[in-house]
C-alpha cells in the first residue's frame, strides 16, 4: 500500500509485494479458465433434455455423467478461491488464500482436462464408429497433457526459471 502521507513510497515488504503479485496472477488465470468451465457446464446441463438423448448408448450415458461430474468438480475448485479470498481477506491471511487457491486451481484444471476429454469422447462416439472414437480423444488428451502439465513440469525439473 502507498503511504497516506503522499510521499509515494511503497511501504509493503518484499514478501507482501510478492504475495500481491501472486494473487493478481492467480486471478488472471482464473479469468481465463472459468468461462470455459461455465460454458461446458451449461451445455452439459441442457443435453439430457434434448430429444436425441434418448438414443444414447449406456456407454455414452456413463461418459456423459462422468463428464458432467468432472465439470462440476472443476467449477467448484475454480470458484473456491473466490470464496476463500472473500472469507479470509480481512483476516490478513493472504499466504493461506494464495496457497490454498494454488492447489484448488490445479485440481480444477485437472478436473477440467478430464471433462474436456470426456466431452470430446462423448461427441466422437456419438458421431463416429471405429478407431476414430478412441484415436481423436487420445491425441487431444496427449496434446492437453503435454501443454498444460508436462511442458511446465519438465521446465521445472530442468531447473529453469525466469525469476520470482
Amino acid at each position: 500500500m502507498i503511504d497516506d502521507d503522499g510521499d509515494g513510497r511503497d511501504d509493503r515488504t518484499r514478501e507482501e509485494r510478492n504475495r500481491d503479485r501472486q494473487m493478481l496472477e492467480l486471478l488472471n488465470e482464473l479469468r481465463v479458465a472459468l468461462p470455459g468451465v461455465q460454458i461446458l457446464f451449461a451445455f452439459l446441463l441442457t443435453v439430457p433434455f434434448t430429444q436425441r438423448f434418448a438414443d444414447v448408448t449406456s456407454f455414452q450415458r456413463d461418459v456423459f455423467f462422468a463428464t458432467l461430474i468432472a465439470t462440476g468438480v472443476s467449477a467448484v475448485c475454480l470458484i473456491a478461491p473466490t470464496a476463500t479470498h472473500r472469507l479470509r481477506f480481512h483476516q490478513s491471511d493472504r499466504a493461506y488464500v494464495i496457497e490454498s487457491s494454488h492447489r484448488l486451481t490445479i485440481a480444477g484444471l485437472v478436473a477440467l482436462a478430464a471433462a474436456m476429454m470426456g466431452a470430446v469422447l462423448l461427441i466422437t462416439d456419438f458421431i463416429y464408429d471405429g478407431t476414430v472414437v478412441w484415436l481423436v480423444p487420445l491425441l487431444l488428451t496427449a496434446l492437453l497433457l503435454g501443454l498444460w502439465f508436462l511442458r511446465p513440469l519438465l521446465r521445472h525439473a530442468a531447473g529453469k526459471s525466469s525469476g520470482p
